[in-house]
């Protein structure tokens, strides 16, 4: 059976967004890695492929000293200069395998569990699974899926499967108990006036602190 590329450690994903950001968003990101976060996914969707790529480059730099991942969401060419991909829902995990090698980790976002159990069977290293409460982030996009619901789901693909959409520290415990492998965080690490602060919560409740 052929290795895959494993979850950072700790298990805890920010994805940026740079909008939402109450500072630069490299100062978030250096707080965040300060803090422990060792994962971070740049989003920026509304960027050029060549405003993406710049803005890259200082997470790498800042990332690499302490041994985070950075990963890009759904721009391949940038994610080639980066650890990995996240594709959007519907994402062929099979062709950013063939572009990226097998090093890659190569994430998609999933919002049931028909599209978890199809990505993960082809070739994806792990999943987003949500939103499991609203949030702030993307108002009136309402869950999907019960946590229990959610649960058994991540419970089919162990260390596979982040809860993501509206997950805030004291929500952590439970969802990890119920299968999860971790937690995704966006809206509220950006607008956070200490991110450093908040991300430690998150590490605690993953028991990582």
């Amino acid at each position: 059976m052929e290795s895959r590329p494993c979850l950072p450690s700790p298990p805890l994903l920010l994805i940026t967004d740079r909008r939402q950001a109450a500072r630069p968003l490299t100062g978030v990101v250096a707080d965040a890695l300060a803090a422990g976060c060792r994962w971070v996914s740049l989003r920026e969707k509304d960027l050029t492929a060549a405003e993406r790529l710049a803005l890259l480059r200082p997470l790498r730099a800042l990332a690499r000293p302490v041994g985070a991942v950075v990963t890009v969401h759904a721009d391949q060419e940038a994610a080639a200069a980066a650890d990995g991909l996240h594709l959007a829902a519907g994402g062929d995990p099979v062709a950013a395998r063939r572009r990226l090698g097998p090093a890659a980790l190569i994430g998609v976002s999933c919002h049931s569990g028909g599209e978890v159990d199809a990505v993960l069977a082809v070739g994806a290293d792990y999943v987003t699974l949500g939103p499991l409460a609203p949030t702030a982030s993307k108002p009136g996009y309402e869950p999907t899926l019960s946590p229990a619901e959610a649960g058994t789901i991540a419970g089919r693909h162990p260390g596979r499967v982040i809860a993501l959409g509206g997950v805030g520290p004291d929500l952590v415990p439970g969802i990890i108990a119920s299968g999860f492998a971790g937690v995704a965080v966006m809206g509220g690490v950006m607008r956070a006036g200490d991110p450093t602060e908040l991300v430690r919560e998150y590490l605690v409740a993953l028991g990582m602190l």
